[in-house]
């Protein structure tokens, strides 16, 4: 075969490098065992073939148990330095967003959620979207997913959630409809997150061509210890475009891992994707005003009231060397974050950070952090965590490297210099319990979303909600459309004549063990069916974004008109 038009000849002969093993000795026969004989038995001492072979047995790390199927690739975040007029540092003292101009390199992995490695990526499922940023005061990983919210607001359901989504652990049938909607119907929460993953926007045309966000609430704070709530979008310059379940299937039938494709083959073209990221702030209170949580991760802030406010962009331009060392191995974290950032309380994000770093010690190995794709490689990392397996590096413990504890008078490392600060965000106090947050108002951004959606979204969404609910039995369908009805009348109504259930035949169903209604959610519960269209006049929420239709079965994309 020869080489492309792009690739250089191979060298030939004694020109190209010797085989080795991984001890570094040479190969002299790569194409037979040790033998007593042409035809005799193979010798136990054959360390070469053993050495091949059980390396080669062990060539697979355990696959994620959620996000397994994505690819990574690199590039850098360049920052604005700015938040509208002011300059940055009056919110945060993170020095990487400070000036203006200023570059850090970038690793981002893109991914589904609930399928397989080999999965495909056509996929109806929620994108992961995780950034780290190799920063000069170590890592800051961002991660989070392209539709804005999640299904669970209690970290504790986590466990419970994935397994709905995950093949039935008798037959293992996948996709069963019947799972994920039973517990969809216990879990009210979700009906946000059900809105966006069974619209167009589960099925994004590509990596390239979706959003993403932190999901979760994080705190910023300044030199002189002030904090505020912010929240993390990403703004594809791309633009937004998604496929309906016919286009999905279409490509489907030709390629299973077309978003990686698209995403390699872009960058190879020198056609590197962009992204801007943007920020809402709030004031670090509990907001009682508001008619949600603002650490409720089922929920976003509108942005009428919390405005999109740039702070840098991202470039991809590079892709990896190697798929499994940069991307099966690269390990991301909700609890790595840098100095001017920080953890709000947020009951998820708790429980996010414990369970990302714990999965990565077990999937990739004690010394993960070692690997160069999750060093911190812009930072001069100092620790006296010593050993465990596949320790490859000793970190800098200081002049000797005997004292590998502190304090010490003899040597070793000291403390680092403290923040001006001793503390900081407003005081907290109250008695252990186990319960919901008050403001949960499960039905009121569903209903509104779907009102904001375009009309094509709007068909789309209901189709594909009568299809999958058409799998599953009559306690489901009538639940889940009582829960259609207490977002929106028309949403309700529509679902419900796809599947044959009327208002009627659901009014008499009480509110969940689980749920507490508010006035307002009791009132609509008396008038189900006849509450009218809510008022979303003047309001903007997260996907207002124009979202263009990719007809993937026909190469073409169908524009449609913002609302």
């Amino acid at each position: 075969m020869s080489a492309g038009p792009n690739q250089p000849s191979p060298p030939n002969g004694k020109q190209r490098p010797a085989l080795t093993t991984r001890q570094g000795h040479p190969v002299h026969d790569n194409q037979n065992l040790r033998t007593v004989g042409e035809r005799g038995p193979a010798t136990l001492e054959n360390y070469h073939f053993l050495e091949k072979i059980s390396h080669f047995d062990r060539e697979r790390v355990p696959e994620r148990v959620v996000h397994a199927r994505g690819t990574t690739t690199f590039g850098y975040f360049e920052a604005y330095g700015k938040l509208g007029e002011e300059p940055i540092a009056e919110y945060t003292r993170a020095k990487l967003l400070q000036e203006a101009g200023k570059r850090t390199e970038v690793a981002v992995r893109f991914s589904t959620v609930a399928g397989g490695r080999d999965s495909s990526e056509a996929a109806r499922d929620p994108r992961g979207f995780a950034v780290k940023f190799y920063t000069e005061d170590g890592n800051w990983d961002l991660v989070g997913n392209n539709l804005g919210v999640f299904f669970i607001r209690d970290a504790i359901k986590f466990p419970d959630f994935i397994h709905s989504q995950k093949p039935d652990p008798v037959s293992f049938e996948a996709s069963v409809a019947q799972r994920a909607f039973d517990f969809f119907s216990q879990s009210p929460e979700a009906m946000q997150m059900v809105m966006l993953v069974f619209s167009p926007r589960g099925i994004p045309a590509g990596y390239r061509f979706m959003q993403g966000f932190g999901v979760n609430t994080y705190k910023w704070v300044n030199a002189e210890g002030a904090t505020r709530l912010v929240k993390y979008h990403w703004l594809p310059k791309q633009g937004v475009k998604s496929w309906s379940a016919e286009d999905a299937a279409a490509m489907q039938a030709q390629e299973l891992g077309c978003h990686t494709k698209d995403l390699f083959a872009a960058i190879e073209r020198g056609e590197h994707p962009e992204w801007e990221l943007c920020v809402q702030l709030m004031s670090d209170e509990d907001h009682p005003e508001l008619e949600f949580d603002p650490l409720d991760d089922t929920k976003v802030w509108p942005e009428d009231a919390f405005p999109l406010q740039p702070i840098g962009r991202m470039v991809l331009d590079r892709n990896v060397s190697n798929f499994f060392a940069e991307n099966e191995q690269i390990a991301f974290g909700t609890g790595v974050l840098v100095d001017g950032l920080d953890f709000s309380d947020d009951k998820m994000l708790v429980g996010r950070t414990f369970s990302y770093s714990d999965t990565q010690r077990h999937r990739v190995g004690t010394n993960y952090l070692q690997l160069p794709v999750n060093q911190a490689k812009n930072a001069k990392v100092s620790s006296n965590q010593r050993d465990g397996q596949m320790a490859y590096v000793v970190d800098d413990s200081g002049t000797d490297p005997s004292v590998n504890y502190e304090p010490s008078m003899l040597a070793g490392l000291r403390e680092a210099e403290e923040p001006a600060h001793q503390d900081q965000g407003p005081t907290i106090s109250g008695r252990l319990t186990r319960q919901r947050i008050p403001r949960t108002n499960d039905y009121q951004q569903p209903g509104e979303r779907y009102l904001l959606s375009e009309p094509w979204e709007r068909d789309d969404l209901v189709a594909n909600l009568v299809d999958a609910l058409s799998q599953c039995d009559r306690r489901i369908q009538e639940r889940m459309v009582w829960h259609f009805f207490m977002c929106e009348d028309e949403l309700g109504q529509r679902v419900g004549e796809g599947l044959g259930i009327g208002a009627d035949e659901v009014r008499e169903l009480p509110p969940l063990s689980s749920q507490t209604l508010s006035q307002d959610e009791q009132q609509r519960l008396e008038n189900l069916g006849h509450n009218g269209p809510r008022d979303v006049e003047g309001k903007v929420m997260t996907h207002c974004v124009p979202n263009e239709r990719v007809a993937a079965s026909e190469g073409e994309t169908v524009s449609v008109a913002a609302r």
